[in-house]
C-alpha cells in the first residue's frame, strides 16, 4: 500500500508544482523545451534510482516498486492532460499534448532508473 501512497503524494506535488508555476514552465522557445525535458527525465530517472526507498522495496524490486509508484500519477495526469484548461486556467488549453509527453517522460525515465537499480542489485547477488 506504501508505493500506491507515495504515488498518489508524488502525482499531488507534481499537479501543484503546475499548478502554481505552469505558466513559466511552458516557454515558447526552443531552448526551455529543452531545458524542461531534460529536467524531466533528470527528475525520472532520480525517481527511479531512489524508487525502492520510497516505497520501502528491496532494490531487487525496484521495477515493480516503481511501477507502484507510477500508477498514480500517469492516471492522475492523463485525466489532467485531458483537461489542462480546466486544471490549470493559467495556461493554454493546446498545452495538453506537451504536458502528457513530458508526464511520460518523466515516468519512462524512473522506469528506465528503477530497472537499472533493479539489474545492478541482481547483478551483486549472482556473485
Amino acid at each position: 500500500m506504501r508505493p500506491l501512497l507515495v504515488g498518489c503524494a508524488l502525482a499531488a506535488v507534481l499537479h501543484l508544482v503546475f499548478a502554481a508555476w505552469g505558466e513559466y514552465f511552458f516557454l515558447e522557445t526552443r531552448r526551455a523545451f529543452q531545458v524542461n525535458f531534460t529536467a524531466g527525465a533528470l527528475i525520472g530517472l532520480v525517481l527511479g534510482l531512489l524508487s525502492p526507498r520510497l516505497a520501502g522495496r528491496d532494490a531487487r524490486e525496484a521495477s515493480r516498486a516503481m511501477a507502484l509508484l507510477a500508477v498514480p500519477g500517469l492516471l492522475w495526469m492523463a485525466a489532467v492532460a485531458s483537461h489542462v484548461g480546466v486544471f490549470f486556467p493559467a495556461l493554454e488549453r493546446g498545452l495538453d499534448k506537451v504536458f502528457g509527453s513530458w508526464m511520460l517522460w518523466l515516468y519512462g525515465f524512473a522506469l528506465a532508473g528503477a530497472l537499472l537499480v533493479e539489474w545492478r542489485a541482481r547483478h551483486r547477488t549472482k556473485k
